[in-house]
């Protein structure tokens, strides 16, 4: 799991009555932040920032969450606790904490006036932990679904899913992703692991507008990186939400990649960029794999939680 970088704390939760939740990702001092935002229709808070050449060049925390736009509601907790605990960018007369989120659409799924607040940002914060954490149908994971290219009434069970993987010189990339794409999932071979269920005469063309789709993650190293190469580092993911999500970055995704670099060790751009794409490919089956069924729609595992 992206933990294992030290200093990285994850907090989440999980409404499965709702079908809905939020996930933070709390990053330690100094900890260099960017990102990438592809396809047409993002939910995001804070990504402008993010880009090269903007002021501020340091995150406190990254947010995911359900709701679509109205879980971004939840930055408002994550900052309120953060900025208690005296921690984001000094502007004079007072910290703000800096704290990029991205959404997901999960309105379809479960109650759809069930949405991540700002005290659900709180819980989550006061959550945190340097360990394991749910995967699967968990906190920005739990309303997920994919595979709804033929229409929402087809979708598979998505969910979250984290992976870490570790390179030469104690180097380490760690990904966490939320699963909610219209595209099919593939395994690693590039063959279909979780694919509409619609039968073949209900497959004519892609409909002309899919809801609830997207997928979005945060990827961590403990790599030295420069904010534009923590930029790079998310361009080189999005190679990965390629891999295993097809189509991707569709005019009906929002697919989000923050990336976080906590400045511990040295190490080659092309390395960490290597190991980004395979993490976030890897994060994303897994949080497929992980996923079980929720208020109907099923999961390739199985395991009704309804």
């Amino acid at each position: 799991m992206i933990t294992r970088v030290p200093g990285i704390r994850v907090g989440q939760v999980t409404d499965l009555e709702g079908g809905t939740g939020c996930t933070v990702v709390l990053a330690p001092p100094e900890t260099v932040g960017s990102g990438e935002v592809r396809g047409g229709a993002p939910g995001t808070r804070e990504t402008d920032l993010l880009r090269p050449g903007m002021l501020v060049d340091h995150v406190q925390a990254v947010l995911l969450t359900g709701g679509s736009a109205f879980g971004l509601a939840a930055a408002d907790g994550v900052m309120r606790r953060l900025e208690a605990a005296g921690l984001g960018f000094d502007a004079g007369l007072a910290r703000v904490p800096i704290v990029p989120a991205a959404v997901v659409f999960d309105l379809g799924l479960g109650d759809a006036s069930a949405r991540p607040t700002s005290q659900d940002g709180e819980r989550a914060v006061d959550d945190a932990a340097d360990g394991p954490f749910s995967e699967g149908n968990a906190g920005a994971g739990t309303g997920a679904t994919v595979a709804k290219l033929y229409g929402p009434e087809y979708a598979v069970k998505g969910g979250l899913g984290s992976v870490a993987l570790e390179g030469d010189d104690g180097v380490l990339v760690g990904a966490l992703m939320v699963v909610n794409a219209v595209g099919e999932v593939l395994d690693e071979a590039e063959g279909v692991l979780a694919g509409s269920r619609a039968p073949a005469d209900a497959r004519p063309d892609a409909p002309e507008s899919v809801a609830g789709n997207t997928v979005i993650g945060v990827v961590v190293t403990n790599a030295r990186l420069s904010k534009e190469r923590a930029n790079l580092l998310a361009i080189a993911g999005h190679e990965g939400i390629a891999q295993a999500v097809r189509p991707s970055h569709t005019r009906h995704d929002g697919d989000t990649l923050f990336t976080l670099a906590t400045g511990e060790v040295d190490a080659e751009q092309p390395a960490v960029e290597a190991l980004a794409e395979r993490a976030v490919a890897e994060a994303i089956r897994r949080g497929v794999r992980l996923a079980t069924d929720l208020h109907g729609v099923p999961a390739i595992g199985g395991g009704d939680r309804t």
